[in-house]
């Protein structure tokens, strides 16, 4: 999956074994809909898709005990995901918490990463040094 960069962002979609890599998912969800799910609901979301479970098809009920019994769980965080880490794709949060995928190399990356008013943290590392 190498070269998952914005220039040839389909990378993201190949396939490991039978089942999409997380950050196949994770690109392809907030690619399709940037600012429409908390980083707890994307990953909850691709929990859901890599389990073989159709979210439109829980009742909310359903979908909101599942919900709350995931995050109950420690889980790691979106710094953790393989498209900072080994892609360098930014990933932006707004005031309602809700998160955005952007290429290094675009204008929009470019501004958030020149603003001052907006907390930065890095991705995680893939190892402790």
């Amino acid at each position: 999956m190498r070269g998952c960069g914005q220039e040839n962002a389909h990378a993201c979609g190949r396939l490991r074994g039978a089942k999409p890599t997380i950050a196949s998912l994770q690109y392809e969800l907030l690619s399709s809909a940037p600012y429409a799910r908390t980083s707890d609901e994307l990953l909850f979301a691709v929990h859901l898709i890599r389990a073989g479970v159709d979210e439109s098809q829980l009742k909310p009920s359903e979908r909101a005990e599942a919900f709350a019994s995931f995050v109950a769980k420690p889980q790691a965080c979106l710094r953790a995901s393989p498209l900072g880490k080994q892609y360098g794709w930014g990933i932006h949060h707004d005031t309602d918490a809700k998160v955005a995928l952007y290429g290094r190399g675009t204008a929009e990356y470019r501004r958030l990463a020149d603003d001052s008013s907006v907390t930065q943290a890095m991705a995680m590392r893939l190892t402790r040094q």
